[in-house]
């Protein structure tokens, strides 16, 4: 043989494309570490990283042996290495897929495996495409988290290769799907039927269900019968359910959806399984500025509102009382059936502060408390038990009145007073302070009896009465009426406020605690008396006045 190497391996190339690019087979002789060496019968043998001949999930697809097709990078680099590529084999193996299935409108399968602006990326083997958000779904959707991560079907809407640019479409895919389905679920579709769907989509308002080939609708308000913040409470994405129909509007395609008429309503015959008065355990299931929650069975909830739930602090903020998902137990104290409202109280499980009082203190008995406030109207005082009492204003002082019966009193001052009234429906304590010591009315009218003749200093004048003081804490009235038989009008003009008077005491108005009075006998003539004297002085003078001119 005259051949030399040369012209054999010649020879051998002239079957092999051998142009930079070109896509060649070759056989796995040898997996070393993280390489694996090719034979593609070139030179010599090349080197390929490992990690080109593993699939999507990591695992290696090859071993000794095998025939793979490789991509010709370079023949010769130099160093006499023939350098090969796997990658960029499956690569263009990918694109000629990509192509025949825009081709022939076939689907693909990929992996969704980010977001991006406008929607997401997925991932076709090698090549990377774009899923635009409108083309995820047939409804739009916001969450897309059950998808990500799986294998899906696409199908290529745009191919360029030139520019490298993929995009496709899964609601063209199903689309495609429901349209069968679809139709033979339109056959059964009807009210009251259940039926098996798969959660799709959440919204605030609810869940999208996909029924095959049909969405419903699953309003939040029928997801179940206790109250739901959010739908995923309840259900969750990707998930398989079985629901009712509750509607289904054919012309339109509408169908909304029930999960809660799955079961019994709890609230039949809710009003004899908890009576009024009855104490019940439930577990807080929320917090609010006016109250809180509490769920006394599954689908039943009852609202104790903040006025319910101490019986001494009526404006703290429930969070300062209990904590949500905390067991406590509650009174019912009103159903309403029909608006599915159910009235609960916390307070009426501990015992009444006001009707402990009650129990210990009667009308008359002596209390010492604490100043806790000091208003128009009165004095708050703090008493034993956590309780709160009221001196009115009318009840401080026998003598004065007003803002005077409060002056000498100051916060946090600890004072005596009496038990006037307790009313335990309404939460109410009256108490007194001037009722510590004896009335000053009836102190003076046991003293003084009837026709008695006293004296006493005229306070105010009007146009009916005289107002007169006739001991401290001790008011009378004189009817001017009952003055113009005895008295001429133009005597009286000589009465003014502060002075003293001798009256005498006809009768006692106990009920507003007044002494009605008239002017005695004897201060009577002393008036007539002094209006005569002044007459005189005064035509005696006229008379002097006139003889001078004359």
């Amino acid at each position: 043989m005259n051949e030399s190497f040369n012209e054999l391996f010649k020879k051998s190339l002239e079957n092999v494309k051998t142009k930079p690019g070109s896509i060649i087979n070759g056989t796995v002789m040898n997996i070393e570490g993280d390489i694996v060496m090719i034979d593609s019968g070139l030179k010599s043998e090349s080197k390929i990283s490992i990690d080109q001949f593993k699939n999507s999930d990591g695992n290696l697809e090859i071993k000794i042996g095998d025939t793979v097709q490789v991509v010709l990078d370079t023949v010769e680099d130099g160093f006499g290495e023939t350098l090969l590529s796997r990658e960029k084999a499956k690569r263009k193996e990918s694109w000629k897929n990509l192509e025949k299935a825009h081709k022939d409108s076939t689907t693909v399968n990929g992996v969704i495996n980010g977001k991006v602006k406008g929607g997401f990326t997925v991932e076709l083997k090698e090549i990377r495409a774009f899923l635009p958000g409108s083309l995820v779904d047939i409804r739009p959707v916001k969450e897309t988290s059950h998808l990500e991560g799986k294998k899906l079907e696409f199908k290529v809407i745009k191919l360029d290769k030139k520019r490298n640019n993929v995009v496709v479409s899964r609601k063209a895919v199903i689309e495609f799907e429901n349209l069968e389905e679809r139709n033979k679920l339109l056959k059964i579709l009807e009210e009251g039927i259940d039926i098996y769907g798969t959660v799709k989509n959440l919204t605030d308002y609810g869940a999208f269900i996909d029924l095959g080939g049909i969405d419903g609708l699953l309003h939040i308000t029928d997801m179940a019968w206790k109250r739901v913040k959010h739908p995923n409470e309840i259900v969750k994405l990707g998930e398989k359910i079985k629901i009712r129909v509750l509607k289904f509007d054919k012309k339109n395609t509408r169908v909304s959806l029930g999960l809660k008429q799955l079961s019994k309503d709890p609230w039949t015959n809710v009003s004899k399984k908890y009576p009024v008065g009855s104490k019940i355990f439930g577990k807080v299931t929320n917090l609010t500025d006016y109250g809180c929650f509490v769920e006394i069975k599954e689908g039943i909830e009852g609202l104790v509102h903040i006025s319910e739930m101490d019986w001494t602090n009526k404006n703290i903020h429930p969070s300062k009382i209990i904590d949500i998902n905390k067991s406590i137990e509650v009174m019912i104290l009103d159903i309403d059936e029909d608006r599915r409202r159910i009235s609960l109280g916390l307070k009426q499980c501990t015992e009444n502060p006001w009707k402990i009082f009650s129990e210990k203190y009667k009308k008359g008995d002596c209390v010492k408390g604490i100043i806790k406030s000091i208003t128009d109207f009165g004095i708050f005082i703090g008493l034993k038990g956590g309780v709160d009492g009221l001196v009115h204003l009318s009840d401080v002082s026998w003598i004065n009145s007003g803002e005077d019966s409060v002056e000498k009193y100051k916060k946090n001052d600890t004072i005596n007073t009496v038990v006037l009234q307790v009313d335990v429906e309404r939460e109410r304590i009256s108490l007194g302070i001037k009722q510590l010591e004896e009335d000053p009315y009836k102190k003076y009218i046991r003293i003084n009896k009837k026709y008695s003749i006293v004296n006493g200093i005229i306070k105010k004048i009007d146009d009916m009465n005289l107002y007169i003081n006739i001991d401290e804490g001790v008011e009378s009235i004189l009817k001017l009426n009952k003055l113009f038989d005895k008295i001429d009008k133009k005597v009286l003009s000589l009465i003014n406020i502060n002075d003293k008077v001798e009256i005498k005491l006809n009768s006692f108005d106990k009920k507003n605690r007044l002494i009605n009075v008239s002017f005695s006998e004897n201060y009577i003539n002393k008036l007539k008396n002094k209006f005569l004297l002044k007459k005189n002085k005064k035509k005696s003078k006229k008379d002097n006045d006139s003889n001078t001119i004359k």
